[in-house]
């Protein structure tokens, strides 16, 4: 199974093998050897394999930013973060299915959906951790959001206990502080501090 192909050789790389070592449907385990401009003799590597993500960054009208606060078993915690979620394989590349994603992450789980004439904003997309991984996450903006007429409707495996606006001056000190650690929500917050979106 591959969920997408961003790992295609460049010049100056070749794969000279790689291994399975575990398979389910949301991650791979690879055991890979690849050359590389400055390893001509190759190195051996760990890999995972995710699939892409979309992560979405709600603001009201009055120009708060909601979050999520969800449990996550790797670091044992909860904490606050944007909505996001997994693109289906098979639309890893089609701009109007990565465009439904965030708006379906955006009503599930923060229960808001945009307002008539609210625009969602691509920011571009990330690597979020390329020293293990190939997940790479595409950014957004979605704005004005209003409550979706369903409310939240998490997956059953996700535990999100609370959704909150934020001004952004209170969302810079959450930051500031360490309170907000998500590596998604602080890359969509640095894209939007560039494009002077905050």
């Amino acid at each position: 199974m591959r969920f997408h192909n961003l790992n295609q050789n460049a010049p100056g790389w070749q794969t000279l093998s790689d291994t399975e070592g575990f398979a389910n449907p949301f991650a791979e385990v690879h055991i890979v050897k690849v050359t590389t401009p400055m390893r001509p003799e190759g190195a051996t590597w760990t890999v995972v394999h995710r699939k892409g993500a979309c992560v979405v960054a709600p603001m009201t009208a009055e120009g708060n930013l909601l979050l999520i606060r969800q449990e996550r078993i790797p670091i044992r915690s909860s904490i606050w973060e944007f909505p996001a979620g997994q693109i289906d394989p098979s639309g890893e590349h089609d701009d109007a299915l990565i465009r439904e994603t965030a708006l379906r992450e955006l009503r599930e789980e923060c229960g808001h959906e945009l307002a008539p004439g609210g625009e969602l904003l691509p920011l571009g997309m990330f690597f979020s951790s390329p020293g293990i991984m190939d997940e790479h996450n595409y950014l957004f903006v979605a704005r004005p959001i209003v409550p979706s007429p369903n409310g939240p409707e998490p997956e059953a495996a996700e535990a999100i206990g609370e959704c909150r606006a934020f001004t952004p001056a209170e969302f810079r000190q959450m930051i500031a502080s360490g309170e907000i650690r998500d590596a998604n929500t602080l890359a969509a917050f640095a894209r939007m501090t560039a494009m002077g979106i905050l």
